[in-house]
């Protein structure tokens, strides 16, 4: 923000020596529009970070994976009236402060940042009027899922000095009382109608089964006791296992226990038997605000729908094309098949797994350069999904690294099923989880030093699981897809965005049945039936979040199409991704404004 005020006052005085003949009034009016200009700047600078530390102290678990350590020993009330009135006066507030700010007097940098810091409120306040709380958990994520990985000690909570360890026990206890208030919440839901569809409630009992153990010493919340520092005092060992070994006893494997007979015995017999949110109450309104927030645009699902029929079929034409480059003697859903099937397409052990997507890291990493002038410092980490969450997670998924430095990003794998981890999906699962999908676009963002605090952790799925496809289609231009199979599996990968927005729609507002969105999948691509079934059943979760990877990508690829057509031989390629990357996550709309403002600017210097 200072090097755009000093800039502008720059060009100003320039302006000034070049017109020193100006009558005197017209002088002070510039001085007086820098002077607006840097006031507004500051007014809303100093806005953004005040609402970024009070939204930290509403949300204590968001605090600490953006690496504020201020609330380690807080859990939050998500689900109190309290917060519920807090979270509304909060978004309230500053969109009223926000709106009487000046914008044509900010700084051009800080012009995007306030239409990101209007929409989210605006967003949120739309939010509230849906009844999410009546679904506090389900097996994709939830609070419970976040807090199994907090407690393992392999995540955001620090367990490095005693105070971290008496933070943790702090924390748990919110999250003990939590679970009650989560069963209150779900009476309410079952007396409303807002459940759960009961295969979901299947899935979710198994994972509560799995941290029933018959001892403290054998649960995931234990394992920082295992790894107590060496510098600890004996006194203080003593202390905290004792402590640790009776909240997990006496109070956490109760409350679970309590939480998955409450699941297997009240809520299953009550969960919905539709597969959509279309079976709710209101529910198709819901899942068309869900697909707006999700993809930040206001397309109707119908359109949305009717993209991905196109975007199928395209795809489908050119997985034959490769099907006929190898020779392949059958047709394409013997082709399919045989590559879901085939020994030689898979690793025959986990870790053979893990060590493919390392060799891959170099590989990738060595043609960077020529496609980006700024890349993270952080590095990233491959790692096998954790066996407790390993049966219902994603095929694989990118954990940003901490904000200080100390962790790298993790690109996570999911070993638990080697014929859903074909050998020819590796090439584009890297790029879109790694480098440079994921892990440079948010690790850039939390890189960031010239945008208010929110900004740099704020995301939209739109945008990043965008530019996560967007870096896939880039891995072409990097001549990482020569291996016909390896382009088969970019392929493959895109189809399932593809199918997204047909299965998506298809099951939240056109009324589909698992079963028939499963069928979909099957024949239209070779994806493993555990894999596909998982996909399927993350979408009846949380609705219109699968819808944003396509959109972002299609928009990404528009802008991408129009500036080179504008530029023409102008066009850099590593300029165009500074200006995707280096304001952090942007709604499509702001994003547009992003670029459209950059290609005005490259023209105007051709002009000159």
């Amino acid at each position: 923000m200072k090097k755009a005020v000093i800039a502008l006052a720059i060009a100003t005085l320039f302006n000034l020596q070049a017109c020193s003949k100006a009558p005197e009034n017209q002088l002070n009016s510039s001085v007086e529009a820098t002077q607006d200009k840097a006031s507004s700047s500051v007014q809303y600078q100093a806005l953004a970070d005040s609402f970024f530390k009070e939204l930290l102290a509403l949300e204590p678990l968001y605090a600490t994976f953006v690496g504020v350590n201020d609330y380690n020993n807080e859990f939050g009330g998500d689900l109190t009236e309290t917060y519920l009135k807090a979270r509304h006066e909060l978004n309230t507030r500053y969109l009223a402060k926000a709106s009487e700010i000046d914008t044509a007097a900010l700084a051009e940098d800080l012009k995007l940042s306030h239409s990101m810091f209007i929409y989210d409120r605006k967003m949120a306040l739309v939010d509230e009027t849906y009844p999410e709380r009546f679904i506090p958990i389900n097996q994709f994520y939830s609070t419970v899922i976040t807090m199994i990985q907090l407690g393992s000690g392999e995540s955001a909570q620090p367990f490095t000095t005693v105070e971290d360890y008496q933070n943790w026990l702090s924390r748990l206890s919110g999250f003990i009382n939590w679970i009650d208030l989560a069963q209150q919440r779900m009476d309410e839901a079952i007396a409303s109608k807002v459940v759960l569809p009961r295969v979901l409630v299947d899935r979710i009992i198994p994972q509560l089964d799995a941290q029933l153990v018959s001892d403290a010493t054998q649960s995931l919340f234990y394992a920082p006791i295992n790894q107590l520092p060496a510098d600890f005092s004996a006194e203080d060992k003593a202390k905290l296992t004792t402590e640790y070994q009776a909240i997990i006893n006496d109070k956490l494997l109760p409350a679970l226990t309590g939480l998955r007979d409450y699941f297997k015995g009240t809520y299953l017999v009550n969960a919905r038997a539709s597969d959509g949110w279309w079976g709710l109450p209101n529910g198709k309104a819901w899942y068309q605000h869900l697909a707006n927030k999700h993809t930040t645009t206001s397309m109707p699902v119908e359109e949305i729908h009717q993209i991905g029929l196109s975007e199928v079929a395209r795809i489908l034409a050119e997985m034959d094309k490769v099907r006929e480059q190898v020779g392949f003697k059958g047709d394409l859903s013997a082709f399919f098949d045989s590559l879901s099937s085939e020994d030689e397409f898979f690793f025959s052990d986990r870790q053979g797994l893990v060590d493919g997507y390392m060799g891959l890291k170099d590989k990738i990493n060595a043609v960077l350069p020529a496609y980006f002038n700024v890349m993270p410092k952080a590095d990233y980490v491959v790692k096998p999904v954790e066996s407790f969450r390993e049966k219902s997670a994603a095929g694989a998924s990118y954990e940003s690294p901490a904000v200080d430095g100390s962790r790298p990003g993790v690109f996570y794998i999911n070993t638990y099923n080697l014929k859903a981890q074909p050998k020819w999906g590796m090439t584009t699962l890297s790029l879109h989880e790694a480098a440079p999908g994921h892990h440079f676009q948010i690790a850039i963002k939390q890189e960031l030093e010239s945008v208010p605090e929110f900004q740099r952790f704020q995301g939209y799925t739109a945008f990043e699981e965008g530019w996560a496809l967007y870096a896939e289609y880039l891995g072409m231009e990097m001549g990482l897809f020569s291996d016909p199979y390896q382009y088969f599996g970019k392929l493959s990968d895109e189809m399932l965005r593809a199918m997204r927005l047909v299965v998506d729609t298809g099951l939240h507002a056109k009324g589909w049945s698992r079963e028939q969105a499963i069928q979909y999948m099957k024949d239209n691509s070779p994806m493993a039936e555990t894999d596909i079934i998982a996909e399927v059943e993350r979408y009846m979760a949380i609705p219109g979040q699968a819808l944003s990877y396509k959109v972002g990508q299609l928009t990404i690829l528009k802008l991408r199409a129009e500036a080179e057509a504008k530029l023409g031989d102008k066009f850099d390629i590593r300029a165009f991704h500074d200006q995707i990357l280096t304001t952090g996550s942007l709604p499509m709309a702001v994003m547009e404004q992003k670029v459209d403002r950059w290609v005005n600017a490259e023209l105007a210097k051709t002009a000159q």
